[in-house]
């Protein structure tokens, strides 16, 4: 049976193999949430932690520039009560509270092509992802050429570039798709990877938010 890694999890993964990721905890009760609020630092976000659900947005369980406690617990409450009121036949674990990201907003994704092997996709992320799909692909193992290339085929390639959009340091943005081309790599078992959204400023990438599937140990070595 596959399993899919989401929220503290996904994230935990992540870090473990050497990637930045914002400060999270999974919070099941609001005393929890604010107590770990006030831990990793005011302003946070509160997100909805369900394996049932991979858009949080559409289904209003997140909360945004939390400055409080009071702010955090009221904020739980009101996306716990919509969620079970919305989504009765869904589950739910708890709220996940988070460090607020903050710069340009990318995307980084792999996948696993019946053809072709694992492929890696990068481009603009955030609430744009979907909506504009400004994306380049490369097949996996990634060099410095590939990455690079990648960066510079997106159409939001000048604005990355723009100091007005906030200072990107291209370079490492290359580096991080050769580190998530690496861990593809020494993870034979992941079938599909979404980062989504990764924050860029200056020479910091940071994952704000994550998605990994992975596939049976079995399948995962090509045995039936």
């Amino acid at each position: 049976m596959e399993k899919l890694l989401l929220g503290v999890e996904a994230l935990g993964f992540l870090e473990g193999e050497g990637l930045k990721v914002l400060e999270s905890c999974l919070a099941r009760d609001e005393d929890e949430a604010a107590k770990a609020a006030a831990r990793i630092g005011f302003p946070v976000a509160l997100k909805i932690s369900s394996p049932d659900v991979v858009h949080k947005t559409e289904t209003g369980g997140i909360r945004v520039f939390l400055k409080s406690e009071e702010e955090v617990r009221r904020a739980f409450r009101e996306i716990v009560e919509r969620f079970k009121s919305e989504n009765p036949e869904k589950r739910i674990d708890g709220v996940m509270a988070q460090r607020l990201g903050s710069g340009f907003e990318l995307i980084v994704g792999t996948r696993k092509d019946k053809q072709f092997g694992p492929v890696l996709m990068f481009g603009l992320g955030g609430i744009f992802a979907e909506a504009i799909r400004d994306v380049s692909f490369r097949l996996i193992p990634v060099e410095a050429r590939d990455a690079r290339e990648m960066v510079e085929e997106l159409k939001s390639y000048t604005a990355l570039k723009n100091p007005r959009s906030g200072t990107v340091d291209i370079a490492s943005i290359e580096d991080f798709l050769m580190r998530v081309s690496g861990l593809m790599e020494r993870h034979e078992e992941i079938e599909e990877m979404d980062l989504n959204p990764v924050f860029v400023t200056g020479s910091d990438i940071e994952v704000c938010d994550a998605r990994i599937r992975i596939a049976p140990f079995n399948a995962a070595r090509g045995q039936k």
